[in-house]
Parts: structure tokens; C-alpha cells; sequence
């Protein structure tokens, strides 16, 4: 989202490529993406649909609780031509580490439902969900069965010094009645009574983003997402081109907080906006002002203090200028003066 300063003010400046340009595959994660609760999210169908007829999509989901085949036939039900094939989950990643890490057919306990004990199954491991079989190794997954004996469990297990893989670590889990604990805070649990962490397999760790990579055939693959900490973070660990859209959880403030490594190469208001030329950013100082342009809007740095010149007709560009100015001054947000106009979202 950044260029070289110039050093007089810019004329009119044509929009670049597209995000779609120049990559093969697009990943999309889906809770904030493709659909919000059991609605699909206005556009995403219609230009993921556009997107698979010149890119091979594919779908990524870090919720272990269900299987590829149930989040295939769910996003079918939006429209979206969509096989199992076509979907990577947490466990199918995780069952990529366990590989690496214990004897094939190896007994693993299990702490998590279907969605995870399937994918072992299939790839031949023997699932327990007791201590006393002396598993090679825990496998730990959200489902809402899980309870403190699960939990238990797991911790009598992991006492032996075996490997523990975690299929994510996402603190919280959206549900149709609120936001809830999700697999995480069953991790955190299980942490603090065995005093060591799981490799994790899930976003933002880097595996799921390889077993999509490597699933596809990709040679450049651009990863849509809702969620900088997760999506966007592990996005661009992984080398893959990250797009932050604004339809799920983190929206204009998040986005000019954001550090170095959980700032998106594109900020979308929505998923048309996949296959349409984005716009430069262009910079020019006027005496001790900096100004950051991104097409009508116009954002002034001068020290500490970052305000709105011109906020154009699309609040989109606004935010993507916003960005650029904060983010250009190696600040923390905490350490500037921020015009709200910004962040009208809170």
C-alpha cells in the first residue's frame, strides 16, 4: 500500500493492476469472507464465482469441529461450485505434522469431534481418547463436547514428553447467539497444567497455508481474509500475496494499528473489488506536511499528528490513505493524534 514519496504534488495518477493479477490460486477464508452466521456476505459469491473461472480457488477453514465434505456441501448451498477437494481445514494440516512426528498407524489421543478424528482415521492412525492407552502423541481440536475430562486427559498424556499439535489457537469461535470461547482458551487450558505450548497447525501458523499451497498446485497464491491477527499475519508468513476485506471482524481502526507483519498488500470493501484495477498510492511533501493520496482521498502527516485534507467519495480509499500515513510514520498508533474520521467505526 506504499510508494516513494515525491517531492511536488501529484497530478492524476491511473489505478494499478488488480490484486487478481499475477497470481494462479486464490484462497479464501470463510467465516467474515464468503458468509457471515448462516448468510452469505453481499458479493462474495458472485466474484469468488468470477475468480474460479480464470483461478483455481480454494476454501480454508482453521474450525476442526467439521469435516471438508460439511463445509463444501455448506458453501454449495451459497452457490459456489465447491467440492471436499477444494476445502483445507485445520486437521487436515495438523494430520501433515503428525506425520513428521510420530510412527504411521500410531495410537494418538484425541481431544476434539469428528471433524478431527475422521481425517486421522483416513490417514490410518488409531484414535483413543484415554491417558492409559499410551498414545505417540495429542491431537487437540475445538468441538463443543469438549469438557474438563477431555481436557484432563490430554494433560495425563502430555506428562510422558509427547507431541502435542494443536489444529489452531483462535481465542474465539463466532456463533449464531454471540462470540464465543473457541479452541484456544481449551489450549490455554491444557497449557497451564502441563507448562509447555502445542505446535499449531492452524492460521497464523504457516502449515495450513502450505498443505493449501501444495493441495492446489500453486506457483503464486493470493489469501483472502477478515482477520489481521490471523489471516493476514499468517498470510504473509507464509509468502502468499494478503488481502484484508472489511466484512467480518476488523475493520479501519485494527487496520491502522496494524505492525508491520499483519499489514494486508490490499484492503477490499468488498470482494468485488478482487477483479478491479487498485488504486496507488502516491506521496508528496508540501513544506513539513506529508500527504498520502489514494485517488479523491488525502491524508496530512505533520509530526505526531495525522488529519483528513480531502476524504474523497469512497471511504475505502480514505482508509487505505489512512493506512499509508500511519503506517509510514514507524510510529505506534498509541504514540499519534489520529483524526477519528479514520476510524469512524470505533
Amino acid at each position: 500500500m506504499t510508494s516513494s514519496p515525491t517531492t511536488s504534488r501529484p497530478t492524476t495518477v491511473a489505478d494499478g493492476p488488480s490484486p487478481l493479477d499475477g497470481v494462479d490460486t486464490v484462497l479464501a477464508d470463510l467465516d467474515g469472507v464468503v458468509y457471515r452466521g448462516r448468510a452469505a456476505v453481499p458479493h462474495a459469491v458472485e466474484s469468488l464465482t468470477a475468480a474460479s473461472r480464470t483461478h483455481r480457488v480454494g476454501y480454508i477453514t482453521n474450525n476442526a469441529s467439521r469435516t471438508a465434505a460439511t463445509v463444501a456441501e455448506q458453501l454449495s448451498g451459497y452457490g459456489l461450485a465447491v467440492g471436499e477437494d477444494d476445502v483445507v481445514t485445520s486437521p487436515q494440516a495438523a494430520v501433515r505434522l503428525l506425520a513428521d512426528a510420530v510412527p504411521a498407524a500410531s495410537t494418538v489421543l484425541v481431544v476434539g469431534g469428528v471433524g478431527l478424528t475422521s481425517v486421522l482415521e483416513q490417514e490410518g492412525f488409531v484414535v483413543t481418547r484415554s491417558a492409559d492407552d499410551h498414545p505417540a502423541a495429542v491431537v487437540q481440536g475445538f468441538s463443543p463436547d469438549v469438557g474438563w475430562a477431555d481436557l484432563a486427559e490430554a494433560s495425563y498424556a502430555l506428562a510422558a514428553d509427547i507431541p502435542w499439535i494443536a489444529t489452531n489457537t483462535d481465542w474465539t469461535i463466532p456463533q449464531e447467539r454471540g462470540t464465543a470461547p473457541g479452541n484456544g482458551t481449551l489450549v490455554s487450558a491444557v497449557h497451564t497444567a502441563v507448562g509447555r505450548l502445542p505446535v499449531t497447525a492452524g492460521k497464523p501458523e504457516t502449515p495450513i497455508y502450505h498443505a493449501a499451497v501444495e493441495r492446489f498446485g500453486a506457483t503464486k497464491a493470493l489469501f483472502i481474509g477478515d482477520r489481521l491477527d490471523t489471516d493476514v499475519v499468517g498470510a504473509n508468513e507464509a509468502g502468499l500475496v494478503s488481502v484484508l476485506v472489511l466484512t467480518g471482524i476488523d475493520g479501519a481502526k485494527q487496520l491502522l494499528a496494524a505492525d508491520a507483519r499483519s499489514r494486508p498488500d490490499f484492503v477490499l470493501g468488498d470482494l468485488r473489488e478482487l477483479s478491479q484495477p487498485y488504486p496507488q498510492v502516491v506521496e508528496h511533501d508540501e513544506g513539513d506536511v506529508h500527504v498520502v493520496t489514494v485517488r479523491g482521498a488525502s491524508v496530512a502527516v505533520r509530526g505526531g499528528t495525522v488529519r483528513v485534507m480531502t476524504p474523497g467519495p469512497d471511504p475505502v480509499d480514505l482508509l487505505r490513505a489512512g493506512a499509508a500515513a500511519v503506517w509510514g510514520t514507524g510510529r505506534a498508533i498509541y504514540g499519534l493524534d489520529i483524526d477519528p474520521a479514520l476510524h469512524p467505526d470505533g
